[in-house]
């Protein structure tokens, strides 16, 4: 019997996070946490993927994902966060960005899909990554601000150099991922 996905929630909101928990726990094994410094002490048991809140009390999500990442550059990271985005998401390593609320199915769609992407090759993971970002950023700015910040347009650069190189790999893709692919390079 093989052992299922693990993972791990950390939102200081524990009714939340159990409420998470519960929408995964048939499918995954699940462990939540209320704060930052729980979620880095369960984390020593590598999860496959971790969903943070972002604005926490004591360490943010933001902090707890950039300690993840220098742990287990592995682990599928998404944040779900009540905090719109900004250009500042640009610099965070995350896989993928959800706006609370977030329902039932949204959140087993977004743990399917993280799990699945992990079997991808490391440029279609990146790529899918930086997609999400921009999916996220043009969902709450405006066209003219995106169009103007320079760090947009650098993500803009990259996604188009990402998407080239990935050509080879799209025969990885489900169905899902695919067509959310050329959904978003429609964008």
């Amino acid at each position: 019997m093989s052992a299922l996905p693990h993972v791990l929630i950390v939102d200081d909101e524990p009714d939340l996070a159990e409420l998470y928990a519960s929408w995964l726990d048939d499918e995954y094994a699940v462990e939540t946490a209320h704060n930052g410094a729980t979620a880095l002490e369960r984390f020593d048991q590598p999860a496959d993927v971790a969903l943070l809140d972002r604005r926490m009390p004591g360490m943010s999500g933001d902090e707890v994902l950039e300690r993840i990442r220098e742990r287990d550059p592995e682990c599928s990271v998404a944040m779900i966060t009540a905090v719109d985005p900004d250009f500042d998401i640009l610099e965070l390593g995350f896989d993928a960005y959800l706006t609370k609320p977030v329902g039932e199915t949204g959140l087993k769609n977004v743990v399917d899909r993280l799990l699945r992407r992990s079997e991808y090759t490391d440029t279609l993971q990146t790529f899918f990554a930086k997609l999400s970002k921009r999916e996220a950023l043009m969902a709450k700015k405006p066209q003219f601000e995106l169009e103007a910040d320079e760090r947009y347009q650098r993500l803009e650069s990259e996604i188009e150099t990402l998407r080239k190189e990935s050509e080879a790999h799209l025969s990885e893709l489900d169905g899902e991922d695919f067509e959310a692919l050329f959904y978003r390079l429609d964008a």
